[in-house]
């Protein structure tokens, strides 16, 4: 099979889809793997690299998209990037279509089969290609935070851990899977004072046979959540529900309750984010300021650590990509129910129900999505 590896083009977005030796795995086992000319430089590989793993480089992107049967990007495709794509073509890549109608009816249009990273399952019922990116993000959001909290940014100019006589920031995490974990034991680690929000008793026990007193816990209903945020001096939104907008959490009215210049970080925000004030803003100018309460809302934050996020986001993928390119597509998620769970768009149908349900479209299953 031909595999295409085009370079990113969102903003400040500096990840690739494909590592050197991602590329040498899919030559070894037969496929021809085409990168576009500096695809990976943001990362740290070079196109020598590529060469050196038995890669093409091509020199454009419309070359990567006209030559191969399946592109392997990190981000959901850009509008230029939508109108590359062709019937038959496999798209394998983060998508996040349930806040974003005009990307899904563009796939929708061309015709292209488009299996997301973030829909794809596993026998533990986790999300091992979004659990990379979530762990990034999750140790980010603490970091980032911080930062967001500096009184120059407009902050209320308050240290994370605090110093000796002076009591830390409280840190409320809205969550408590691998972003909200991740970023508690960051928080924490730094000195905060953590606690995490979560619904599922089961996930609170979890996480405190394994943390015991590294942070507290809490049990998730409308009440607690605002009682703790009145408190917080940043409140880290990592709710996730697999394919679907993320549920606001906190309104626009609420925010008057808050501290001023308390810092949201809004990790959801690649699902339409979980704050109602959320709007995505980019690593080049990351926050913004609603009723004095300041919003970091990066819609790709584990782009700010490419090389580290490209190799652990290659490490999950491979084995994905390695079977939809030795058995195509159809025998690849018909052996693994867990790769058909990431089929969203195909021959342009909408295959993936909570997407359907998002933006009000129809959807066929992914299961009969493999007889046309």
């Amino acid at each position: 099979m031909k595999i295409g590896c085009p370079k990113e083009i969102k903003p400040q977005e500096y990840r690739v889809g494909l590592t050197p030796n991602a590329a040498r795995e899919a030559v070894n086992h037969g496929h021809a793997v085409y990168i576009e000319t500096a695809a990976g430089t943001g990362a740290g590989f070079t196109d020598a690299d590529y060469a050196a793993a038995g890669a093409t480089i091509l020199d454009t992107a419309e070359e990567v998209f006209a030559t191969a049967d399946l592109i392997v990007k990190v981000k959901e495709p850009q509008p230029a990037e939508r109108a590359r794509l062709r019937r038959g073509q496999v798209l394998f890549t983060y998508l996040h279509l349930a806040p974003d109608p005009d990307q899904t009816r563009d796939l929708m249009a061309s015709g292209a089969t488009c299996i997301a990273y973030e829909t794809v399952t596993d026998d533990r019922g986790g999300l091992p290609l979004l659990a990379p990116m979530s762990e990034v993000a999750g140790r980010l959001a603490p970091q980032v935070g911080a930062w967001t909290l500096q009184k120059a940014n407009g902050g209320r100019g308050v240290l994370l851990g605090g110093v000796p006589g002076v009591l830390p920031a409280r840190v409320l995490v809205i969550g408590g899977g691998v972003v909200g974990t991740h970023a508690a034991k960051i928080a924490a680690g730094m000195g905060a004072d953590v606690t995490v929000l979560d619904r599922s008793i089961n996930r609170l026990r979890y996480l405190d046979d394994v943390f015991g007193g590294m942070f507290k816990s809490a049990f998730s209903d409308a009440a607690t959540t605002m009682d703790l945020a009145r408190q917080a001096d940043m409140i880290i939104g990592a709710v996730l529900i697999p394919g679907a907008a993320a549920p606001k959490l906190i309104s626009r009215a609420q925010l008057a309750d808050l501290k001023p210049g308390a810092a949201l970080v809004d990790v959801a925000i690649d699902q339409g984010g979980c704050f109602e004030t959320s709007h995505a803003t980019t690593h080049h100018d990351p926050i913004y300021t609603v009723d004095g309460i300041l919003h970091y809302c990066v819609a790709n934050m584990p782009g700010a650590v490419p090389r580290t996020s490209t190799l652990a986001l290659g490490n999950a993928t491979l084995p994905f990509v390695l079977a939809l390119a030795d058995k195509g597509w159809r025998q690849a998620c018909t052996d693994d129910r867990h790769l058909l769970a990431g089929l969203n768009v195909h021959a342009g149908q909408l295959t993936y129900a909570a997407v359907g349900v998002a933006l009000g479209l129809p959807t066929i299953t992914a299961v009969q999505a493999l007889t046309i």
